[in-house]
């Protein structure tokens, strides 16, 4: 692929929701300008941009792919990404890195949920963007009503540049409504002819062009004098001022074609070419000063500028290792070089750089002002690492991520794998910034959380294939705390004579609960010496070890207070050990006539849901013990504060999904600890015994 400059580069994000067509899309795009020379399928498992085992198995996209191609002395950099919620840390990456947007929407099923989050997401990145109705050749397919949806969700700067001539199985071509000419393409997509409109879409092309050139004049106000004045307006006029509304957001041009078909290719990537900006379009990149705390910095997409760059993507190659994606933000990176590392203030030696179009690498020696591309081998550098000049750092902020709303418990499924299974993780969390592994020390589990089921399945399978190691998925346990209501005293005495020198501790244990979430406290209040003083720590270990295991459930005890007031020694029998057992023996005692109870961890939890819906949200969170805390509205939507036990949390986001029809998202921190209801208590107590019995 030949060097471009920046003003000729293009770097394009493509997003939709799940199955209205993305991968079939690229593909096209890339046969038509000659990338690939042959179309593949999604259904054959031999696209470009989905190469991945598991993606090819799911038939969906897992993981972003580049693509880039070549138009008309253009270069477009297209970004192919995830549709599935569970994949969104895919999606933000390409739109933290892209200049613009190509928003697909199926031709069947309109305006869907992901449709409406991905336009979010394109507004919180700024970025220009078009659209394609996808899918024209499909049964039920309808423009009309389509782009009623779109004008009714997304505003009425949304306008049609073309019409669909024939819809189904009829479908043949599109009216150019700037060009006022019908496109009607061959049989391969790859040439089409122009002809006059059909009678029948006469009048409506012509009713719809003049709200075309209304909307385009509306973006330059010397066009709109002339408009105005009644004076006609040329193609070239309408195009930059089409383009003109577009970079600034006041038009959304739509454009309809049949991907699998490969029909209307063409004037899409035309448009991407004339209407979309090039990095130099766009604002100056803002960063950071590093160790200048606050202070921020510019940085122009221009080669004369200092170089640096977003690594945005980490991918592990079973054959290259790892490979880093980039985004370059100013400057040139050249190969065989060396850069600075921001984040990780280390130098990096660079070595082949390259394109990367799905999993082909396409060598180049150089990376220009604005261009994507990746390096593999790098020694510190992950995902959101800034790579700069040395005499010149910044800090470019980093993608954010959302939080993960669903964890299991995660075993290997042969004893002895552990070291394999960490490894895994290790690797997946290096490509996967929205998957998290950590060790609860209170369960002892290994947690793995993610975006949704689909997303931990997919780990698991990948663990499978790439580790050969198998693991299962389980609820994990809930970190349960025990505590007591009130204060008891109980001695605690051991005493052991079996021939030579024997064992003897002796000591009076005070109990006391304290305020939720105080902790422990071990209060010393021995007087004249009853328990000699090197005895006293061995008592208050031997009260902390006894506090690790509750005597209800197994659960550790908090929030007490601890008095030892008196006891006795022998001096020569007493040892520290002696004083530990006994300790022991008199906290477990003072505790069961302390009226111990069970507490467990209250989660906050916000949800964000459209109002129709926010019935039967209420309702649920109610029948999980969950305690409404306020509303907060917004834009046709609305955020329910409540605080959740965690038990009740677990599947939450299997469950919301399908209660909203995945329209609705939460986030959850922990909040604090509180008692439990007796009869949930009776049942972890008669859980947690029949378990013990099991391991007997």
């Amino acid at each position: 692929m030949k060097a471009y400059a920046t003003e000729k580069i293009r770097n394009v994000a493509l997003i939709s929701h799940g199955g209205a067509g993305k991968t079939s899309l690229a593909e096209a795009l890339l046969f038509t300008a000659g990338a690939i020379n042959r179309l593949g399928k999604v259904e054959a498992g031999n696209t470009t941009t989905d190469f991945d085992a598991d993606e090819i198995k799911r038939q969906i996209t897992i993981s972003t792919s580049l693509a880039p191609l070549e138009w008309k002395e253009t270069k477009i950099n297209l970004m192919d990404t995830p549709g599935y919620f569970d994949f969104i840390g895919e999606v933000l990456s390409a739109l933290r890195v892209a200049d613009s947007a190509v928003v697909t929407v199926c031709a069947v099923s309109g305006v869907e949920v992901g449709t409406e989050k991905v336009w979010s997401y394109a507004d919180q990145f700024s970025l220009p963007r078009l659209v394609f109705i996808n899918k024209m050749n499909r049964e039920n397919a309808n423009f009309s009503a389509v782009m009623e949806q779109l004008r009714q969700f997304f505003g009425l700067h949304v306008f049609p540049l073309q019409i669909p001539i024939g819809q189904e199985d009829s479908f043949r071509g599109v009216v150019d409504l700037v060009k006022m000419k019908a496109m009607l393409f061959q049989e391969d997509g790859l040439s089409f002819k122009e002809a006059e409109i059909p009678d029948e879409l006469l009048e409506r092309a012509t009713e719809l062009r003049e709200q075309l050139v209304e909307a385009a004049a509306e973006a330059d106000d010397a066009l709109m004098e002339k408009y105005l004045e009644e004076e006609t307006l040329s193609e070239t006029e309408i195009q930059t001022a089409l383009r003109r509304g577009t970079l600034e957001g006041k038009i959304v041009p739509v454009l309809c074609g049949a991907a699998t078909l490969n029909i209307g290719m063409q004037p899409l990537l035309d448009l991407m070419a004339t209407a979309l900006p090039s990095p130099a379009d766009r604002p100056a990149a803002v960063g950071l000063l590093p160790g200048k705390e606050g202070e921020t910095t510019e940085r122009k997409a221009a080669v004369e500028e200092p170089f640096s760059a977003l690594v945005f993507k980490t991918q592990a190659d079973p054959y290259v290792g790892r490979i880093n994606y980039m985004r370059v933000y100013s400057g040139l990176l050249n190969a065989d070089s060396q850069v600075y590392n921001v984040n990780k203030d280390k130098m990096e030696r660079i070595g082949n750089l390259f394109y990367m179009r799905g999993k082909t690498q396409l060598l180049t020696s150089q990376l220009v002002a604005g261009d994507i591309g990746a390096v593999a081998k790098l020694a510190v550098t992950g995902t959101g690492d800034t790579l700069a000049d040395k005499n010149h750092p910044l800090l470019y902020p980093a993608v954010e991520f959302p939080s993960p709303v669903i964890s299991f418990s995660l075993e290997p499924k042969t004893r002895g794998d552990e070291d394999k299974v960490s490894a895994g993780l290790a690797r997946f969390i290096e490509e996967d910034p929205t998957f998290r592994v950590e060790r609860n020390t209170e369960t002892k589990q290994l947690i793995a959380s993610g975006m949704g089921d689909m997303h931990l399945d997919v780990i698991v399978e990948r663990l499978a294939k790439k580790f050969g190691v198998e693991v299962t998925l389980k609820t994990p346990r809930v970190p349960y705390k025990e505590t007591i209501r009130r204060g008891a005293k109980k001695e605690g005495k051991y005493k052991k004579q079996s021939g030579g020198r024997g064992q003897y501790g002796h000591v009076f244990l005070e109990v006391n609960p304290l305020p939720r979430g105080e902790g422990f406290v071990f209060e010393d209040k021995i007087v004249g010496g009853v328990v000699p003083r090197q005895y006293i720590p061995a008592t208050e270990k031997g009260v902390v070890e006894a506090m690790e295991e509750g005597s209800l459930a197994g659960y550790p005890m908090v929030d007490m207070r601890v008095t030892l007031y008196d006891g006795s020694y022998h001096t020569v029998d007493s040892s520290e050990m002696a004083f530990k057992i006994a300790a022991a023996m008199a906290l477990r005692g003072a505790v069961e006539q302390a009226d111990p109870i069970l507490l467990e961890p209250i989660m906050n939890v916000e949800v964000t849901v459209p109002e129709n819906y926010m019935g039967d949200i209420m309702g649920d969170l109610n029948s999980r013990r969950g305690r409404i805390q306020g509303m907060v509205p917004g834009q046709g939507l609305q955020t329910i504060k409540a605080q959740v036990p965690m038990a009740e949390m677990f599947n939450y986001a299997i469950d919301l999904r399908s209660m909203t029809q995945g329209r609705a998202f939460f986030s959850m921190t922990f909040s604090h600890y509180e008692e439990m209801p007796h009869q949930e208590m009776e049942k972890v107590i008669a859980a947690a015994k029949a378990e013990k019995k099991e391991e007997k």
